[in-house]
């Protein structure tokens, strides 16, 4: 039913959120940052916009709107799922630990060498970096000076790289993905907040799923 048709893109979302989620030079506090997101289950565009240290992303996949917002400091977070059609809203809290919990089963990121070949990707000069995963595959990473987003908007695995990923590979939960930023804008967004708003029913994240297995309640 309704739920079912809500789950591919809401694991994808929560996914490409996490990965875009990393230390990022115009030194912004916030506004909105767009990348392109290649994923098993295709591409996508994602707005996320920031304000001081939590980042919101909305998008609709078939009758539900997500928002997802993450406090790239503190690592805590907030689902919201708003499905009008069957005048439901639920809110599912990310605590530390499960974000946590979620990095850990990722692959780790290491070895970040910058090569000092330099080429403008989109409207942005960025440098390569090379790093590699645990399993010894290597990647290759694009960065720039250029903008520089909020100190630990891209997460803890690339710290080390100094500048804003421009193009980049990262994984979650086992999954590739790959993400190439198209722009960076300096508007007025916000402020957010992680705290549940009126009207949503607060749930884990495996009732929810559990409701999209089952097809709803």
């Amino acid at each position: 039913m309704m739920f079912k048709s809500v789950k591919t893109g809401l694991l994808a979302a929560v996914l490409v959120a996490s990965a875009v989620v990393a230390n990022a030079q115009k030194k912004l506090t916030q506004g909105t940052a767009t990348y392109t997101a290649e994923t098993p289950q295709g591409s996508m565009d994602q707005k996320f916009k920031f304000n001081g240290n939590i980042f919101r992303l909305d998008m609709e996949q078939g009758p539900a709107t997500i928002g997802i917002l993450q406090d790239y400091v503190a690592k805590t977070g907030l689902m919201l799922i708003d499905v009008p059609v069957a005048q439901k809203q639920f809110a599912v809290k990310m605590s530390k630990q499960e974000i946590e919990q979620a990095e850990a089963a990722s692959p780790k990121l290491s070895d970040f060498k910058a090569t000092g070949e330099k080429q403008k990707i989109g409207n942005y000069n960025a440098e390569k970096y090379t790093y590699k995963d645990d399993k010894g595959e290597t990647y290759e990473l694009w960065a720039t000076t250029e903008v520089e987003l909020p100190a630990g908007f891209f997460g803890s695995q690339f710290k080390d790289i100094k500048g804003t990923l421009v193009k980049y590979t990262t994984f979650q939960n086992g999954m590739k993905v790959n993400l190439t930023l198209k722009g960076v804008s300096e508007d007025k967004v916000g402020p957010f907040s992680l705290e549940v708003p009126s009207g949503y029913e607060v749930v884990t994240m495996q009732q929810l799923m559990s409701m999209m297995q089952g097809g709803g309640q």
